[in-house]
C-alpha cells in the first residue's frame, strides 16, 4: 500500500522522514487515548509531535489520513499466531491476546474501532487489517488438520475464528463488562466443539 510519507515510490521511507512519521503516529495514538476520535485534530497532533502543522497537513492531508497510517502501522508489526500444540490452546491464547488489548485503559484497539465509524478511510484500513489478521490465523486450523484434530479439513477457517473471538468483543466492547479470565478459554472451547459438530463446514455446491 502507498505510504502517505512517500507518494512517489510507494516504499517505506527511512532516515528523517521515518523519524517524523514515528513521532506523528505516536502523537496520534496519544491524542486518541486522551480524547478519542472527537478530540483528534491535525493541530493537536502536530503540537504533541513537535512537528510543523504544515508538514502534517502536507503528508497526511486530514484526520482520516492519520488514522489510516496508524492502522497500517499496526499491520507492519511482526506478529505470529499462537502455536501451543492444539487448536483449543491456540484459540485460547489468541483470545487472551485480544482480551488484553481490549481491557487496557485507555485501549488503542477500542479507540481505533470507534474512530473507524467516523472515517470511511479508517474503516477501509481497519477492514484490510482484519482481513490480513484472519488470513494469518488460518494456519491455526491448518495445523489442527495436520495433527488429526477435529474439525475436519473442510471447515471454514474464518467462520471458526469469528465464532471463537466474537464473545470477547461482545462482552468487552458492546456490553463493556468487566473482563472474565475464563472467557478466552470458554469462547475457544465453544467454537472448537461447534466446529467438531460441523457448524462451520464448507457447503459444497450441488452438481448440475
Amino acid at each position: 500500500m502507498t505510504d502517505p510519507l512517500d507518494t512517489t515510490t510507494g516504499r517505506r521511507p527511512g532516515g528523517r522522514t521515518a523519524r517524523i512519521r514515528a513521532r506523528v503516529l505516536d502523537a496520534v495514538r496519544a491524542e486518541l487515548a486522551a480524547g478519542g476520535h472527537e478530540g483528534l485534530t491535525m493541530e493537536g497532533v502536530a503540537t504533541r509531535a513537535g512537528v510543523h502543522r504544515a508538514t502534517v497537513y502536507r503528508r497526511w492531508r486530514d484526520v482520516g489520513g492519520l488514522l489510516v497510517d496508524v492502522i497500517e502501522a499496526a499491520g507492519e508489526i511482526e506478529w505470529q499466531p499462537p502455536d501451543t500444540g492444539s487448536l483449543l490452546g491456540d484459540l485460547t491464547a489468541l483470545n487472551q491476546e485480544i482480551q488484553e488489548s481490549l481491557v487496557l485503559r485507555p485501549s488503542l484497539a477500542v479507540a481505533l474501532m470507534a474512530a473507524s465509524f467516523h472515517s470511511e478511510q479508517a474503516a477501509r484500513a481497519q477492514s484490510r487489517l482484519w482481513m490480513d489478521r484472519y488470513a494469518q490465523c488460518e494456519i491455526l486450523l491448518e495445523r489442527a488438520v495436520e495433527r488429526g484434530e477435529p474439525p475436519a479439513q473442510h471447515t471454514d477457517a474464518r467462520s471458526l475464528l469469528i465464532a471463537a473471538t466474537a464473545p470477547l468483543y461482545h462482552q468487552l466492547v458492546l456490553l463493556r463488562a468487566d473482563p472474565d479470565p475464563r472467557l478466552p478459554e470458554r469462547a475457544a472451547e465453544a467454537a472448537v466443539l461447534a466446529a467438531a459438530a460441523g457448524a462451520f463446514r464448507v457447503r459444497r455446491k450441488a452438481s448440475v
